[in-house]
């Protein structure tokens, strides 16, 4: 693409498209610029449009376009094409910082996230000058500028708050610190007495203050590894300054906003977050400072108004006194039985109240609500720094804070029962702070797995917890129904069993509730429950024990569908799955009119997929309908074809990237239930299945591998006689497969259903070709994982057709060759091979070269059969070698593209492990034995002195342990 005016148009017109609500508009405009992304000079049009246009909302959308096309597309993945050329990837780097720093805010945010993407790939290796270009603009004065600079470092630095350590880790660490720390310094001590200058000026004001929540924020990520020299030598300026910014006051900076944190807010927010980091990572040297901190941090709890503004802070500051009483080395500020009162009468109950703000996002934002409470991403609420705050005192303190809470809880639960309309909020109090009270340990599996021996809870169930449950008005009081449902659910394995299964009929009925967060809560709790385990590993609740609820379950759960606001709820979704999972044929009866309402809900979400995990539980609950009920009954098999191809079809003609996968995998599912036999439906389709384009796609590769595979083992025959001219093009796709370390292991499946399925004369044309691409493949890039599959692959040939066309194939491409992969190949490697079955094909493999070969008993192979013999031995008895040269270790998990969706295994669409050679052979020791046995029969003599004269003792004895079992002896 030339850079000139008439590309400028024509990407602006399309951009323009791109932003109309109209999917027939915008689909093709996206469509378009997906396939022109390719060309040279596309990302630098895009800039130049930013740059250069006149329409503000076309620069914006350029901007987001950009930093989507760099996320897609910068990284370079091994195997993969360089999707952005050289020379654009060296125009951007030397634009792109100039661009962002000059540009309105908006759009400096999305080139700043552009430049960090690139930075992640690229720095410090291939962009060493990016560090030292941004600290020379802090000379600028210009804190638009400068701003700029602070939110690319924070956005390129904050990855150090989650990586793993690793010297290249620290050595980038050190270089950023080096460039970094010192200027950054002077600027935060210019910006606070900048802050002094312009004390009267608010829009200044504002601008400095943002700087210094940045600055704060790289503080931070600088810090979290380790406490660098020069921040340990810098301390005093750090912490005396973040200290007087934490107990300042001023009134220009105060919103009227009750809502949205102000400036003010969200710094004090994050120096709370740097003195608790400092507070439990670097005691030692923060301890001349810590009581400063705590007193300015109790005094800001206690004069914080309860607004949500000021959440984040409080949350926080919270999460500071947390850290800070569970370190052995402060706990002697906390012992004084006073100090605990306070804190629990100053800062945690006030903090677990149930707000009107909280009120609203039950009722009006019920999903953030969910996400936030179910989820554990309250992080930032109030409730859950209290939380925090109670089990961190209980560590040291667990008697006293329990007896002065229990006072609390019995006080609200008595002022709730005076009048329980219009004093619930106190009884939700009282449970929120028996639950922070009681749980110690808690996983997302099971639950509390640790509680305070001090808390009742069976107790606490039956007084304060069942009534709300059994209410036989569902829709009244809808928090506190929520309340007794997540309680149910948290403590799901410290209640007894008869507790929980009076508790799953209650649940059932309250999936009616008109509340999103009641049925979702009910929804939630009831799929947890189904997954416990009891005695021996099979579910705590039985099939038969939800006889009595089966119906009303399945019937409240698809209803449930049909309330306003959960028609994608992945929790109600979630539970469908798990009901079938747990029912099994019990839901037999109900799956011809269940699976009519999924499908018909597969149809309406895949016009516009919005909800992955929704859709995911959609597929497992399609694939479950599917096994159970063809595991009764083979022939229901057509029904579930007719009633999903016409959806399948739609989706598959309308590209929906996020569902293509689960509809190879489902149709694998489909097919693979079939008798011997391929319907026509699925011949019409083969063809498709073929073609490149679907094979670009990372996400498609291992469903669609195994749908071929299906495809192979239900008809391989007539593919042969009827589909022919198709076979070039399925070893097309394994050539295509096997040229890529990623994914040469989905070639060799192929490959392998190939060789086991087709009929032998309809690939005899290509074998040859086949081994030369597998040759080329070992000598240019020989990696652990390829050399098993090979092995696998050579030994599932000679089972198949013998070891003689084996030999003569190898040999035929060069002479001795042979003997070269007999030595260099399979005596030193076989020992890799892992999985039962890999194991047995290779053991039968080199059973059939070692017997029935007779190249390896009278040429110059013969010196290997004895080596070859030990090897086998050693397959069947050593230990599996599973060591990995070091720079293999990451091929199998190289990352995918940002938006092509990754494959999404369906549990429910599982595979049985196939065993080509089957019942044929059952213990290969025992075949070893008896065709040695029948080699030495046709050639006496030869074989005991082959194996007495060269094999190890040890060996040796395992052999004759073959012998013995196999009653047979060398002759």
């Amino acid at each position: 693409m030339e850079l000139n005016d008439a590309n400028l148009q024509t990407l602006t017109e399309y951009l323009q498209k791109t932003l109309s609500p109209d999917p027939a508009v915008r689909r093709p405009a996206e469509k378009f610029l997906e396939s022109v992304e390719g060309n040279q000079n596309y990302p630098i049009l895009l800039l130049t449009v930013l740059e250069k246009s006149q329409d503000d909302v076309i620069r914006v959308c350029s901007a987001v376009t950009f930093k989507n096309y760099i996320k897609r597309n910068w990284r370079i993945i091994e195997d993969e094409p360089n999707k952005i050329s050289d020379p654009d990837r060296t125009a951007i780097k030397a634009n792109i910082v100039n661009l962002m720093l000059t540009s309105p805010e908006q759009i400096q945010k999305q080139l700043s996230d552009a430049i960090s993407i690139i930075g992640r790939e690229d720095f410090p290796q291939k962009w060493p000058d990016l560090l030292t270009e941004m600290v020379n603009r802090f000379q600028s004065g210009d804190f638009h500028i400068i701003n700029g600079v602070l939110r690319t470092a924070h956005s390129l630095f904050k990855r150090y708050r989650h990586e793993f350590k690793s010297n290249e880790l620290w050595s980038e660490i050190k270089l950023v610190l080096d460039t970094f720390a010192q200027p950054l310094t002077e600027l935060f001590k210019a910006t606070i007495d900048l802050c002094q200058t312009h004390a009267t000026d608010v829009n200044a004001l504002k601008v400095l203050f943002s700087s210094l929540t940045l600055i704060s924020k790289l503080f931070y990520s600088l810090n979290f590894q380790d406490l660098p020299e020069f921040f340990e030598d810098n301390m005093e300026t750090w912490m005396t300054n973040f200290h007087n910014l934490l107990t300042l006051d001023n009134k220009l900076l105060q919103t009227d906003d009750e809502e949205e944190a102000g400036l003010l807010e969200l710094l004090k927010s994050q120096i709370c977050d740097n003195a608790a980091l400092y507070a439990q990572k670097y005691d030692e040297e923060f301890q001349p400072y810590l009581p400063r901190f705590v007193t300015a941090i109790w005094n800001l709890l206690v004069t914080t108004g309860q607004e949500v503004k000021y959440d984040l802070l409080v949350s926080n500051a919270i999460q500071f006194l947390a850290s800070v009483c569970e370190r052995p080395h402060y706990k002697h500020l906390f012992e004084d039985q006073n100090v605990l009162t306070s804190i629990c009468e100053k800062v945690i109950v006030p903090n677990m109240e149930f707000r009107s703000a909280d009120e609203e996002a039950f009722e009006d934002n019920s999903e953030e609500y969910i996400i936030r409470d179910l989820e554990g991403s309250d992080i930032d609420t109030r409730r859950r720094a209290a939380c925090d705050l109670v089990r961190g005192l209980c560590k040291f303190f667990e008697g006293p804070v329990t007896g002065i809470f229990s006072g609390y809880v019995n006080s609200m639960l008595a002022e709730y029962a005076k009048n329980p309309g219009v004093n619930w909020k106190h009884k939700d109090a009282a449970i929120y702070l028996v639950t922070s009270l009681a749980s110690k340990a808690q996983t997302q599996k099971h639950g509390i797995t640790q509680a305070n021996e001090l808390v009742n809870l069976s107790e606490f169930f039956i007084n304060h917890i069942l009534v709300d449950l059994k209410s036989p008005n569902v829709n009244e009081f809808p928090v506190l129904k929520a309340d007794a449902i997540k309680y149910v659910m948290t403590f799901r394995s410290q209640l007894p069993k008869e507790q929980l299964l009076e508790a799953v009929p209650l649940l059932v009925s309250h999936l009616q509730a008109e509340s999103i967060v009641q049925h979702t809560y009910a929804a939630h709790a009831l799929e947890r429950l189904f997954t416990m385990r009891g005695a021996n590993n099979t579910t705590l609740i039985t099939p038969t024990e939800m006889a009595p609820f089966t119906e009303q379950l399945l019937n409240n759960l698809f209803k449930a569908l049909a309330i306003p606001g959960s028609s994608e709820n992945e929790y109600i979704m979630k539970a469908i799955m798990r009901s079938f999972s747990l029912l099994q044929e019990a839901i037999v009866p109900y799956i011809p009119t269940l699976i009519g309402q999924l499908t018909h809900k597969l149809l309406l979400v895949s016009k516009n997929p919005s909800k992955p995990h929704f859709n995911h539980y959609l597929f497992e609950s399609l694939c479950l309908s599917i096994r159970v009920t063809c595991k009764a009954n083979p022939d229901t098999v057509g029904s579930f074809e007719e009633a999903l191809f016409p959806v399948f079809t739609e989706i598959l003609q309308n590209d929906v990237q996020e569902f293509v996968p689960y509809v190879f995998q489902v149709m694998s599912l489909l097919l693979e239930i079939h008798n011997n036999s391929i319907p026509s439906s699925y011949m019409a389709l083969f063809p498709h299945l073929l073609q490149p384009i679907l094979w670009e796609r990372t996400g498609n590769i291992p469903p669609l591998v195994r749908l071929l595979q299906a495809y192979l083992e239900k008809g391989a025959a007539t593919i042969a006689s009827t589909a022919a001219d198709k076979i070039p093009g399925l070893l097309g796709v394994f050539q295509k497969l096997i040229a890529s370390k990623a994914n040469d292991h989905q070639g060799f499946y192929l490959l392998n259903s190939i060789v086991e399925h087709m009929p032998p004369d309809s690939i005899t044309q290509y074998r040859k070709q086949i081994f030369i691409l597998l040759f080329q493949r070992l000598q240019s890039s020989k990696t652990t994982k390829f050399v098993k599959s090979f092995l696998v692959f050579i030994n599932l040939y000679s089972v198949k057709y013998g070891a003689i066309a084996l030999q003569e194939i190898f040999d035929g491409i060069q002479p001795k060759m042979f003997g070269m992969v007999v030595e260099k190949i399979v005596i030193p490697e076989v020992q890799k091979v892992s999985g039962p079955v890999e194991k047995k094909i290779c053991a039968v493999g080199i059973t059939k070269i070692l017997t029935e070969c007779p190249a390896m008993m009278d040429t110059e192979y013969t010196k290997l059969w004895t080596p070859l013999l030990q090897a086998l031995i050693g397959l069947f008895e050593l230990p599996e070698d599973d060591s990995i040269p070091d720079d293999e270790h990451f091929i199998d998990i190289e990352d995918t593209p940002g938006y092509q969706t990754a494959f999404s295994q369906l549990a429910f669409a599982g595979k049985k492990e196939h065993d080509p050679i089957g019942d044929a052979v059952s213990n290969p020791k025992i075949l070893l034995a008896q065709s040695l046995h029948k080699l030495s029969t046709a050639c006496p003599g030869r074989v005991p002195s082959m194996v007495s004269t060269s094999l190890p003792a040890e060996a040796l004895q395992y052999l004759q342990g073959y012998l013995q079992a196999a009653t047979v002896q060398l002759v």
